[in-house]
């Protein structure tokens, strides 16, 4: 050891005795560390970096969100979902309980904004990052836990929103109410988020939001009443108006009528239209002609004691799939395309067997979104 030691004491003292030869050690062993960590700097050095927030410590990734029928929310890794060959059998995207199901499911960024509409006219902000990181077969947490809703207020629509357009990209936000009431705003003023939330329409008295999509202005709207009417208008005729107005008359509804539906439309879908007691039909959009914003509009299916009044319309194409649930929690899922076209001025077909002993009604209809699995819980 004393031998080793004394060996290095002369090998070192022989470099430090020599410049050239301390030079040739330096140069290597900096070559030696140059060659070990060759990936570039990631931190930078800024006298000008402003605060970072919780978000900026998020990396932006793709996740895929999930809202079910009961109104659980969550958020899983695309790498969750492999990609399968046409025909497998598909993944399961959420685990079944006392009857829930997938209502709704997109791709969006950890970064993006969910806009949650409410029955009151309110409007929250939740963040997807803030939605629980979830397996495929987990549940969720209930979006009500994510906003501070006040007593009756009620979640009507949730809207992703990747980023805020900009003046020459311009989008809009469009409301449609029970009381036929309709009003379109840019999105931009939903731009700045509060806690309590904010106002997105005038809710006037005995009436509540039931409809809430964005477009791009250029766009015809369909509403559908609970009598059997319905209005086909440009949505150009409804001016752009500012968060906290009523809005105007989209359809004129007579006696009782309430809206139960709005539709952006789109060419290549049907309208598809189910009453109370269980029945329905399909109805090609050029049926229902253009017409001036306010009027009685159109009959769009008959409605009599054997349908009932109706309970939903929306725009399916014949590759989607739909569920109509039930008040005593039974439900049918089907395809759009096993549903019968039928003009407007008639009654349609049973979709569903419904108990009117015991009281059995239709409570809804639901589109099942597509999120690229087949067996949807």
């Amino acid at each position: 050891e004393a031998s080793g030691l004394l060996g290095e004491i002369s090998r070192l003292s022989a470099i430090l005795a020599d410049i050239k030869l301390l030079m040739s050690v330096i140069k290597s062993e900096l070559q030696s560390i140059k060659g070990e960590f060759q990936s570039p700097r990631r931190s930078i050095f800024d006298r000008e970096a402003e605060a970072l927030s919780k978000e900026d410590l998020i990396a932006e990734e793709e996740v895929l969100v999930t809202i079910s029928h009961m109104g659980y929310v969550k958020r899983v890794q695309l790498s969750n979902y492999r990609a399968q060959r046409r025909g497998g059998k598909g993944k399961m995207a959420v685990v079944a309980k006392n009857e829930d199901f997938v209502q709704d499911a997109f791709v969006a960024s950890t970064h993006a904004y969910l806009l949650t509409f409410t029955n009151l006219g309110k409007v929250y902000w939740v963040k997807v990052h803030e939605l629980p990181d979830g397996t495929t077969s987990s549940r969720g947490r209930p979006i009500v836990n994510l906003v501070q809703l006040s007593e009756g207020e009620q979640v009507c629509a949730i809207l992703p929103v990747r980023r805020f357009p900009e003046a020459e990209d311009v989008q809009y936000v469009i409301t449609c109410t029970k009381n036929g009431k309709v009003k379109k705003t840019d999105l931009i003023a939903y731009k700045n988020p509060r806690s309590v939330g904010l106002i997105a329409c005038g809710i006037e008295e005995n009436d509540e939001l039931i409809g809430v999509k964005i477009t791009d202005g250029k766009n015809d709207v369909l509403l559908s009443t609970k009598n059997g009417m319905a209005i086909r208008f440009p949505e150009s005729e409804a001016r752009s108006l500012g968060r906290q107005a009523v809005g105007v008359r989209g359809i004129k509804l007579k006696g009782q009528d309430k809206v139960v539906s709005m539709e952006v439309l789109h060419n290549d879908a049907t309208v598809l239209t189910v009453t109370k007691n269980g029945y329905g039909k399909r109805t090609a959009i050029e049926e229902y002609r253009r017409q001036a914003r306010g009027g009685m509009g159109l009959i769009t299916i008959k409605v009599d004691e054997r349908n009932g009044p109706v309970v939903a319309a929306m725009q399916v194409r014949d590759d989607d799939e739909i569920m109509i649930v039930t008040n005593l929690g039974k439900l049918i899922r089907m395809g759009a395309d096993s549903i019968s076209t039928y003009g407007r001025n008639t009654k349609g077909l049973r979709l569903i067997s419904i108990d009117k002993d015991e009281g059995e009604s239709v409570r809804s209809l639901v589109y099942i979104k597509d999120d690229g699995s087949e067996e949807v819980a």
